[in-house]
């Protein structure tokens, strides 16, 4: 048990509705005013996506295998990674959260890599606690494979998966279209580099990170671990002697793949995952460092790069990705929640921004909805054209729906067709997923290959409920919004709370979800509002604010547990305001928690990650959650209470 729940609330933590309000007042308008400060010269709003030091230490690898790493970058990248050791020798991949056996091991790699003595305390208490909890041999498919790119780890002992792959038709089983967007931009490129089976020198050696012992291999009665081991171990066959013209073809095929993915800043998709192998693939194919296609993915990593001065020098770490569009919308509405009118100059200038960015071309979504137009969908990051976001749409909708710009035409063009394409992306069972519709196929989620995080996108409680709630708001109130509504419902889950898929995690689904059934038309007492309501304030910390551990993932007991952080506390606000709760002691006392908690420029402090990239393996710290959520929640409660 945290500090915080443990702690036991005073008679100063129950503010009297006056004393709410002006807390809210003076809280909002600090925050509302340090937003307004953050804004770009072109319009948008964005903050560092922190995740952990797997981005740099690969970042280092690829450089090292391209042979263009220099001193300087690994010392800056170095001085990142040892500042993010934990007391116990680990490295974690969220703040606070259990030591990481895979980030640990790939940290280790890059620390010596950089020169760190093996013998120092830092490097032996690393090496100690990898070894004790299984050593190289329990590490994920991933580390292995670039153990293995240098000569650290057979290519023998990794799972196969040809380059056929691209091949398969779509209504074949694993087929790419059968993977989630970013899995299938990251496996093309990795069934190539996997089959050309490189080996480049390391300089140095972590054969001191193995057991000795062997992985354990799967149980033999059957079952789909076995079986796909089973096919695996066909796969390593057909890899030592393939189709000859099947497999050049193939191989063709991945580099025309990968190559038409490109966007426009050098990256693919926008995330480091596929940005990075799609590099090495190419880069083993043949293509030269010059060449435009890997000269462009190489600089443009550049612009991901965060470099600051500490005491101990500069520091230099990689974002695995950027959210401008997303960070924007919220912005825009949180901003206009709290007061500020819709045609001020900076919502003005993020609609200038938000318009340009809508993406006019058909990406892979089309596979399964081919007759659905271009146009009318957005995508989270700068550039990434491929793939539109079914979550960065909804909120561009309810953004742009406030918004009095000089051009209203276009505004309203571009909602119409961003309805278009919502209605269009709905899955067949009622609910939104993130990229794609249908993408159901769990077939995948069998492979060995796939030991790390989700790959495939199904519906979720919390992408389905910023569609619901954008589509209602804009007066979609027809079978589309309540098929939506009718999936939230069935996936209330038992306590009376929503799961959620890409924010921490039944208090992000929850503060989504309420808002969403209230706006399609649910009345405030229904049961399912009645118990997330219940649910929510029985999960209230004593010092008045929410907040939900990363763990609660793996581990039910930490559902709706964990210290408080503002954007969690703004997302539980949100939906006790939906649901009528104004004028209650546990929204009173949310309001002190964040009244107190605010820093003098307006902010909030927030360590803790509150987003998720894979449920269980990979989180995000969006460093501007703290603001956006609790000026959005306090901007509500002042308005309401108009």
């Amino acid at each position: 048990m945290t500090e915080v729940q443990a702690a036991r609330p005073s008679i100063a933590d129950f503010p009297t509705r006056s004393a709410a309000r002006a807390d809210a007042r003076t809280a909002a308008l600090a925050a509302r005013d340090h937003m307004l400060s953050l804004q770009s010269p072109e319009g948008w709003w964005k903050g560092e996506l922190e995740t952990n030091v797997t981005m740099d230490v690969e970042d280092l690898l690829l450089r090292q295998f391209l042979g263009i790493r220099t001193a300087s970058e690994t010392e800056q990248a170095a001085r990142w990674i040892r500042s993010q050791q934990r007391d116990d020798g680990t490295w974690a991949n969220f703040y606070g959260g259990p030591g990481d056996l895979s980030t640990t091991a790939e940290a280790y790699v890059a620390l010596k890599l950089a020169g760190d003595d093996v013998d120092a305390p830092h490097m032996s208490r690393a090496r100690e606690w990898v070894l004790a909890n299984g050593g190289l041999e329990r590490t994920r498919v991933f580390t292995r494979i670039w153990l293995a790119m240098f000569g650290e780890w057979s290519w023998n002992d990794l799972p196969a998966m040809p380059p056929e792959v691209v091949l398969l038709p779509k209504w074949f089983p694993l087929n790419v279209s059968d993977w989630g967007c970013w899995a299938r931009q990251t496996v093309v490129p990795l069934t190539v580099v996997c089959t050309l089976r490189p080996r480049r020198d390391l300089g140095i050696t972590v054969r001191e990170l193995r057991t000795g012992r062997p992985t354990a291999p799967p149980r033999r009665e059957w079952s789909w671990g076995y079986g796909f081991h089973a096919l695996d171990e066909v796969l390593h066959r057909y890899q030592r002697r393939p189709v000859k013209t099947l497999r050049r073809h193939a191989m063709s095929r991945a580099a025309e793949w990968i190559v038409a993915r490109q966007e426009a800043d050098g990256s693919w998709g926008g995330i480091q995952p596929p940005w990075v192998y799609s590099i090495l693939a190419l880069h083993l194919l043949g293509y030269p460092m010059d060449h435009p296609v890997l000269a462009k993915g190489i600089a443009g990593l550049e612009g991901f790069l965060i470099r600051e001065q500490t005491p101990d020098g500069v520091v230099r770490r990689l974002e695995a990705c950027q959210s401008p569009v997303w960070d924007t919308v919220l912005g825009m509405q949180a901003l206009h929640d709290a007061g500020v009118p819709g045609n001020h100059p900076a919502l003005r200038r993020a609609t200038d921004y938000v318009l340009a960015e809508e993406i006019r071309v058909k990406g892979d979504w089309a596979v399964k909805r081919p007759d659905l137009p271009a146009g009318g969908g957005w995508a989270f990051e700068f550039e990434n054209d491929g793939y539109p976001d079914i979550d960065d749409t909804a909120e561009v909708l309810l953004a742009l729906n406030r918004i009095e710009h000089h051009d209203p035409e276009a505004v309203r063009g571009a909602m119409r067709r961003g309805v278009r394409w919502l209605r269009g992306m709905q899955s067949a069972d009622g609910g939104w997923a993130a990229f794609d519709a249908d993408n159901t196929r769990e077939l995948v989620r069998k492979l060995p290959f796939c030991d790390f995080g989700e790959v495939i996108d199904p519906p979720s409680a919390d992408v389905t409920a910023h569609v619901v709630e954008a589509l209602a708001v804009l007066g979609e109130q027809d079978q589309v919004v309540w098929r939506g509504v009718k999936w939230l419902l069935h996936n209330q889950e038992a306590d009376g709370s929503w799961f959620g898929r890409w924010g921490a995690n039944h208090v992000y689904g929850t503060g989504a979800a309420v808002p969403a059934l209230v706006a399609a038309g649910v009345d405030p007492g229904h049961r399912a509002v009645r118990d997330a309501v219940r649910w929510l304030e029985e999960h209230q910390n004593p010092d008045g604010g929410w907040g939900e551990d990363l763990r609660s993932y793996d581990d039910p007991a930490w559902i709706g547990r964990g210290d408080s952080t503002a954007s969690q506390t703004g997302w539980a606000l949100l939906a006790l305001l939906a649901a009528g709760r104004r004028d209650t002691e546990p929204v009173r006392r949310a309001i002190s928690y964040l009244a107190r908690t605010q820093r003098a420029d307006g902010g909030w402090d927030e360590p803790q990650f509150t987003g998720t990239g894979f449920p269980g393996d990979f989180y995000l710290n969006y460093h501007l959650y703290r603001v956006i959520f609790p000026l959005t929640a306090l901007g509500r409660y002042l308005r309401d209470g108009e």
